[in-house]
């Protein structure tokens, strides 16, 4: 910080939902004690993968105080109870992967091994009959509601959402400057980031930069030189074929991945349209043909002509470096399977205001961070290989290699755990939860040898009688809710567009 000044000068570079999710988090919580600017161009646009979110983004916007309806108008947004995996196990195969609770878990073992005792006795039903969400889904139907209440996220248009934000910070504070920079001014002695040099001339000096400047990742590693470890040879997935269609019918609260034949085509509700991508491995199919494999399934007309985006899997081996911090793309990219793109930098922006260095830049404090970093990426990935290792396709070259592939130990010993115990976990750094990692593995027919004999201690009688009248409440609440397209059209109808 400059001798005099009172305030750190925070320079984000690049805009997008990244920046803008950045400049909203900063500017709503300590916006009265540093100087935010955010530098963007037009000309570069947004990659907007990511039209799909997780329930953590409910929380995000609590902090930033964001009402939801407001959010939802403004984004042409819909409701998401979860993700309808398609063809992933075997061809035919369907399960839904939501974000509800699945039945009451006691102290000594989770719901899960309840239910497997009752399906050793002869009864119990489907383990879906005890997830609110999930047949909600289903169903078709949702409404925000306390007892019971649902687990719910977004679909959004990733382009609406960032306007949205840029307004939201820019009325705290947040000074937008537009135009492109075309170099890096760095201290001589220490390296640290000094000023970003404007196309114009001009130049905007800061004390800690954020790098939202996507795959180009200009600050953190063109500057800086922190290196990209490549996920490729797990998750080769690297070409995504994406185009919007008109909406068409009802309106579902649910997420669809339709696993294809190098790899997974998805299809996002929202409003006013639909988002599509077809995400392939190049080595396996063209462009070509994946584009016309996105043109053979789309429902409803393509509003514009499908382009390709690419991309690599992995991550940055230090998301901190001196006084940069990449969020976004620059940090990594991991598919946009689970949908888990936008919260990994609304979290890595909550926990900068967390750690923000008002002291200056500590090298332990970086480092932590970058700790805590690579702890979440790690365990998304290995969920996200979870998919593609538990197929049993195959029809193609891509899905029988899937099957062979060397996955890391950390996932091997969340399967065997699994196939030999029931037994199922949540780490301190995993982002997703027990019940879905369990959804996933049983969804796609991952079988188990054992599970715990809790259900033996409640006697047959017992164990039958609460779980019929556990199920019982479930159809009971799913039949109040509303439709999800009636819920929208009195909640949050965005205007015709």
């Amino acid at each position: 910080m400059a001798t005099g000044q009172s305030k750190q000068r925070v320079v984000i570079a690049g805009g997008g939902t990244a920046g803008w999710v950045t400049a909203a988090a900063l500017s709503s919580q300590i916006g009265n004690l540093i100087d935010i600017t955010l530098v963007e161009s037009e000309e570069l646009g947004t990659i907007g993968v990511g039209e799909a979110t997780i329930p953590t983004h409910r929380s995000f916007h609590d902090i930033i105080g964001v009402k939801e309806a407001d959010f939802m108008r403004a984004t042409q947004a819909t409701f998401k109870l979860g993700i309808s995996f398609e063809d992933w196990g075997a061809l035919g195969d369907k399960y839904i992967h939501s974000f509800g609770k699945i039945g009451i878990s006691t102290w000594m073992a989770d719901f899960h091994h309840l239910w497997m005792q009752a399906k050793a006795d002869g009864f119990g039903g489907d383990l879906g009959d005890y997830c609110l969400e999930l047949r909600a889904a289903e169903a078709g139907k949702f409404a925000i509601t306390e007892k019971p209440a649902l687990n719910y996220a977004y679909h959004l248009d990733a382009g609406l959402y960032a306007r949205f934000l840029r307004k939201h910070s820019e009325a705290r504070g947040v000074k937008r400057i537009e135009g492109k920079f075309v170099d890096v001014r760095q201290n001589g002695e220490t390296g640290f980031i000094e000023s970003l040099i404007m196309e114009s001339g001009d130049e905007v000096a800061g004390d800690l930069f954020i790098d939202c400047t996507g795959f180009r990742a200009t600050l953190i590693e063109k500057a800086l030189g922190v290196e990209f470890e490549d996920w490729s040879h797990w998750l080769p997935m690297n070409s995504a074929t994406v185009v919007q269609t008109e909406g068409t019918g009802k309106i579902p609260p649910y997420t669809r991945s339709m696993a294809r034949g190098a790899g997974w085509q998805w299809r996002i509700p929202l409003q006013h349209r639909v988002g599509n991508g077809h995400v392939y491995c190049s080595d396996y199919m063209s462009d070509d043909e994946a584009r016309r494999v996105l043109e053979e399934t789309v429902e409803g007309e393509m509003l514009f002509e499908p382009r390709v985006i690419r991309f690599r899997t992995g991550r940055r081996k230090k998301v901190w470096e001196k006084n940069c911090i990449a969020l976004g793309l620059s940090s990594g990219f991991l598919e946009p399977l689970e949908s888990t793109s936008i919260h990994l930098f609304q979290i890595a922006a909550t926990r900068l205001i967390q750690m923000f260095p008002f002291a200056g830049i500590s090298e332990a404090q970086a480092n932590f961070y970058n700790k805590i970093s690579e702890d979440e990426f790690l365990s998304v990935r290995d969920f996200i290989i979870l998919h593609y290792i538990l197929t049993k396709r195959e029809d193609t070259a891509f899905w029988r290699d899937r099957q062979a592939l060397d996955i890391p130990d950390s996932l091997k010993h969340r399967i065997e755990l699994y196939k030999q115990n029931s037994f199922v976990y949540q780490a301190e750094s995993d982002l997703f939860r027990i019940d879905s990692w369990l959804q996933v593995m049983r969804g796609q027919g991952l079988a188990s040898e054992n599970h715990h004999h809790v259900g033996k201690l409640m006697g047959t009688e017992r164990l039958k009688a609460n779980m019929e009248g556990y199920a019982a409440q479930i159809r009971a609440a799913v039949q109040k809710l509303p439709t999800h397209d009636d819920f929208i059209a009195r909640y949050c109808a965005a205007p015709e567009v």
